[in-house]
């Protein structure tokens, strides 16, 4: 690793599109494990208002409600 910079260094170079690998601490980079995109089942009591709600934009949109809760 080269000699540390300030920020405002490491601002103008990265600014200006220079190489600013060489001042980033890459041995603090871990992998993040794989996310899980298996569909988990969920059951969740809404009050009926918020229900209402939801069908009003998913009809709105024109997508169901549990499209819409996936957003």
């Amino acid at each position: 690793m080269t000699k540390p910079i300030t920020t405002e260094e490491f601002d103008r170079l990265f600014d200006t599109g220079e190489d600013i690998t060489p001042y980033i601490d890459m041995t603090s980079l871990g992998m993040n494990p794989p996310l899980d995109t298996s569909p988990k089942r969920v059951n969740v009591d809404f009050p009926e208002w918020i229900v209402d709600s939801l069908d009003r934009e998913a009809n709105r949109y024109g997508i169901s409600r549990q499209a819409l809760i996936k957003v």
